[in-house]
Order: C-alpha cells, then structure tokens, then sequence
C-alpha cells in the first residue's frame, strides 16, 4: 500500500468503490451546520450529523452520564439540552464531561461558559481524566455513555495536504488501538442496562464496525449491540425522547445501516457528516 495521498485515495476507492468520486467531493465541500441557541447565550455551531447522533443515546433512568471525549463540546451540549428538556426524568442527571488535553479541556471549559447559561450549569461537571482509564476509576457508575473517540478524521485529512500527504494504514491502525481502549473502559464504567454510544468521524471499519466486533469479544458476555436492524434510528428497545432538533429526524432517516450501527456520510445526506454510531447495552 502506497503512503501520502496516492495511498490514500487508493485505500478509500477500494473500500467505497465507484462511491469515492463523489464522496470524496462532498467531504470537502463547504459544511452544513445546525445552530445549537438558548436564552441569553450564544449560538454554538455544529455538524448536523454530530447533533442527530448526539441525539441517540438514551438518557431513560441515567443519574450519571458521561462524555468521555468531550472537547470541543460541541456534543455536551446536545446532551445538556437534552437534559434539561427531560421533563419525565423524575431527578436531573449529572453530566460528566471528560477531556485529558490540557488545550483542549480548555476549549471545552469555554464552550460550557459560553453556550450554557450559568443558572443551568449546576448539573455539569468536567474532568481531565484518561479517558481509557474511566472504567478503573469509575467501574459500574453511569447510565449512559458518549464515547466519541480520536479518529482518523479523513475529512479533515482532505483539506491539509501536509497531513495527508503523511497519511499511511499506519495511522487507521494506531487510532483503532486508542479506540479498543476508550470504548472498553466506557463498558466497564457501564452499570447494568446502561448504554454507550460510541461515535467516530473515520471512514474505515477498522475504526467503526471491527471496532465494535473488538470490544464484542473482549467483554463477552458483558454487552450487546442494539442493532440498526435496517432503520436508520436504534430506538429499537427502548423508548426515545423526542428530539431536541428538529432537523435530527431527517439527518438519520438519510442515515446507512452497517453491520452494527449507522453511518451518516456527506454525498447521501445533504452535506453532513462523516458519522459512524453504534449502540451498545451492558448486561443486567
């Protein structure tokens, strides 16, 4: 396999076949954003796709949930007006968002001030924690999960050509390694009938589905995956909140079956994503 950007392409069209052309068009293509408001903040800006998957996971009986990768935040606040939208939940959970860079958990810090008023902040929480050591720290504690871990980003890798022209397998391989970690940790953190969400913005079933079969047999027994089944939507077993967005429902009703989960990609969803989410369940 070739490294730089021949490689690259060469990868990605074998995987996506006569699809790459046009997919490769719309990953560079100008993005799509959804305006997260509120009263007296200001708009936060963010991928469709990141909002409608951000929108999956269920928050049913949850007093703790977790973003484990949390920064920039564009997803912690989903999930916080989520939250505090929840008008059935009999008590508000804490949400914990957690980011070990420095740099980055202070981006994070900001985008909290910034997009969450003060007087509804009391319930949220950020940590500076390995997020691959989580479930060490804090076995058996949380009703649901947003592990939306480091990927290859290929998108991203399109419009800096001195990132893609380092490109190499090498680095689908390096990052599925951070992922096995991240989303075990996320399961052991799990408690019985709790959810994880894990996302990725990667192309690869290295990084998505093989990910999922990974952690499948490392903590057999101790997890199932809530299939896609054909629907673009997993709320399959369990009953979904309406959706904070709007614009969500037609985001995942574009949304592709894989193997476990969804993936939600810019040539057939109006200009959103890369996207991968699958949902996982721990036993109990």
């Amino acid at each position: 396999m070739q490294r730089g950007a021949a490689g690259f392409h060469q990868y990605f069209g074998d995987l996506f076949n006569e699809r790459w052309p046009a997919l490769s068009a719309a990953l560079t293509a100008p993005a799509r954003y959804t305006a997260i408001t509120g009263e007296s903040v200001e708009p936060y800006y963010l991928d469709p796709a990141s909002v409608a998957v951000a929108e999956l996971l269920p928050l049913t009986d949850a007093t703790e949930v977790v973003d484990l990768c949390a920064a920039p935040g564009g997803k912690a606040l989903v999930l916080a007006r989520r939250i505090r939208n929840d008008d059935a939940a009999e008590a508000q959970p804490r949400l914990v968002l957690n980011e070990r860079s420095a740099r980055r958990r202070h981006r994070l810090i900001r985008v909290v001030a910034d997009h969450i008023p003060g007087e509804q902040r009391s319930f949220v929480t950020i940590h500076g924690h390995d997020a691959a050591r989580w479930g060490i720290h804090r076995p058996l504690s949380a009703g649901a999960i947003l592990a939306d871990v480091p990927c290859s980003s290929e998108a991203h890798l399109l419009t800096d050509p001195s990132k893609l022209d380092a490109w190499s397998p090498t680095r689908i391989r390096r990052n599925a390694a951070v992922q096995h970690g991240i989303l075990a940790a996320a399961i052991d953190a799990l408690r019985p009938g709790g959810h994880v969400l894990y996302a990725t913005c990667a192309l690869s079933p290295e990084e998505n589905d093989e990910v999922i079969d990974w952690a499948l047999t490392r903590r057999s027994g101790l997890v199932e995956v809530i299939p896609a089944a054909g629907r673009p939507i997993m709320a399959v077993d369990f009953a979904h909140p309406p959706f904070a967005f709007p614009e969500s429902a037609a985001i995942l009703a574009a949304a592709e079956p894989t193997r476990h989960g969804i993936g939600i990609l810019p040539d057939r969803a109006t200009g959103s994503g890369p996207l991968y989410a699958a949902l996982l369940r721990r036993a109990g």
